[in-house]
């Protein structure tokens, strides 16, 4: 881009997008759009032969454990000190609004 971002180029997009932009909104989206262009001109400048597209900065990494199978409590044991057990399982209260 050769020429500065135009205030009546601002209007006209934003004409096209259907926004209603009073003139101090129309002065604040013309300098702050010129200065987004400015830096895709930076951008669109620099060496980029040879570089590796990327979607993430960074290697992403499981970070969980593996799922392995290990002991775990005996089933009598934990309904023993449930405070309600009902035909081998946990017992807990009816859910709100349903017939008793």
């Amino acid at each position: 881009m050769s020429e500065a971002l135009r205030r009546e180029d601002v209007a006209k997009v934003a004409r096209l997008a259907r926004l209603t932009l009073d003139e101090a909104e129309l002065d604040l989206f013309t300098d702050q759009l010129g200065q987004v262009l400015e830096h895709a001109k930076d951008i669109a400048a620099l060496e980029l032969e040879g570089v590796v597209a990327t979607a993430h900065p960074y290697g992403l990494v499981n970070v969980v454990r593996d799922d392995t199978l290990e002991p775990s409590l005996e089933r009598e044991v934990v309904l023993a000190v449930a405070p309600d057990v009902e035909d081998g399982r946990f017992a807990v209260p009816r859910i709100v609004g349903e017939a008793p």
